[in-house]
């Protein structure tokens, strides 16, 4: 095994006396090393890209949400408020108020959900810091905060008192409507701050205080939609999970980020996983080309074989030979590629060289698991293919 190394290590840095086998090796280790790099950029690209849009998610969503799986609303009582703040997995907890709602302001009408939201609120997501006009509501105030999208449509202005976005709801109960105006609660709200997070979110939210929301949807003080929870850092889910079920028993639901974002989820990693196949397409393509360098080698060293047979080596140790020497080609490519993959991405990390917008760099995220599929990808398809070429060694050859 040593001896069929050793030759391996001398025909992979040598040059073939055929200029053309020399060229089709060069083609091949440059393939390898540019599948390499493409393979490597194409998935940090792609989880710089994931990063970024998570994290518009982030915004809205809490790392748990507690939902009911009976009705809109579910009620908590003041045992369950108590063990909701003794739990040491739960940071801070918010309960919340949500109902579509059709608003109308200046003879322009939409539809959007107001959300009521308790104090704890901004320390569960990050609504707060995306205000870029005005400022958050008090907590006993008839103001609001609203998307920009809802804001543009609409035409709002801030802290306008003379005009007033009027929201209406429909009143619940039986029986026969005879008078149109008395089938919808109606509540006049005054926008304080405009957010701006992203197309969805921008038009999707009116917040106001938890009170508020109550008094306009005829709600009882122990009523909720839901209950968001951000937990403590290497906080165990599972944990969570079995502490809220024996709270609130089996009538709720509990969803995660990713429950929360499912189809979102489900986008990115089927989009993350037509990337990887796409690029191990090259890969592949490339290899096949490694393989068929091998093989003109092979033709090209026959005499070389034939003495090296005669001597002693066994057709396998030659395979030997040209298996190796395929390893070792594809491991000087795997190891170059991914050198330079790796200082295009810090460039681009540090320096923004390419540019989304002018003031958004394109973002790209190093992940070791990125580098282990990568490593891996590479040299099971260099195994396999130098593995093939290697095979074309056989008893004929060697007894011509």
């Amino acid at each position: 095994m040593n001896f069929s190394f050793y030759i391996a290590k001398r025909y992979a840095v040598t040059f073939s006396k055929n200029k053309a086998i020399n060229i089709i090796t060069a083609i091949a280790s440059l393939g390898i090393i540019a599948s390499t790099m493409a393979l490597f950029i194409f998935l940090s690209v792609f989880s710089g890209l994931r990063e970024f849009t998570l994290n518009f998610a982030n915004v809205s969503d809490p790392d748990l949400q507690i939902e009911t799986t009976l009705g809109k609303t579910f009620t908590v009582n003041t045992e369950q408020d108590k063990s909701l703040k003794n739990n040491t997995h739960i940071k801070s907890y918010s309960k919340v108020i949500e109902e579509r709602v059709y608003f109308v302001y200046d003879n322009k009408e939409i539809v959007a959900h107001i959300k009521g939201v308790d104090p704890n609120y901004n320390q569960i997501t990050d609504f707060k810091n995306h205000l870029y006009v005005g400022e958050w509501f008090e907590s006993d105030s008839e103001n609001v905060v609203v998307g920009a999208d809802i804001s543009r449509k609409l035409g709002l202005g801030l802290m306008d008192y003379n005009n007033a976005l009027e929201a209406y709801v429909p009143k619940s109960g039986k029986g026969d409507i005879e008078n149109p105006e008395e089938a919808f609660n109606k509540m006049l709200l005054f926008p304080l701050g405009i957010y701006s997070v992203n197309e969805e979110l921008d038009g999707k939210y009116v917040f106001c205080s938890i009170d508020l929301a109550r008094q306009f949807l005829g709600l009882r003080n122990d009523e909720v939609s839901t209950i968001e929870i951000k937990l403590n850092r290497n906080s165990n889910e599972n944990e969570v999970r079995e502490d809220l079920k024996s709270i609130f028993g089996d009538k709720i639901r509990i969803k995660n980020r990713a429950q929360l974002n499912e189809s979102l989820y489900k986008m990115l990693q089927s989009e993350n996983l037509f990337i990887y196949l796409f690029s191990t397409l090259v890969v592949i393509l490339t290899l096949f080309c490694l393989a068929g360098s091998i093989v003109m080698i092979i033709i090209d060293k026959k005499e070389n074989l034939k003495t090296l047979y005669n001597i002693g080596l066994t057709q396998t140790s030659i395979r030997s030979i040209f298996f190796m020497q395929g390893i070792i080609i594809t491991m000087f490519g795997l190891f170059i590629g991914l050198a330079m993959a790796n200082v295009i991405i810090l460039l681009q990390q540090h320096y923004s060289f390419i540019m989304i917008t002018p003031t958004m760099p394109y973002p790209v995220l190093f992940e070791w698991e990125n580098m282990v599929i990568v490593i891996m990808t590479i040299i099971v398809l260099g195994i396999i293919s130098s593995w093939i070429a290697s095979g074309t060694v056989n008893q004929k050859l060697l007894q011509k």
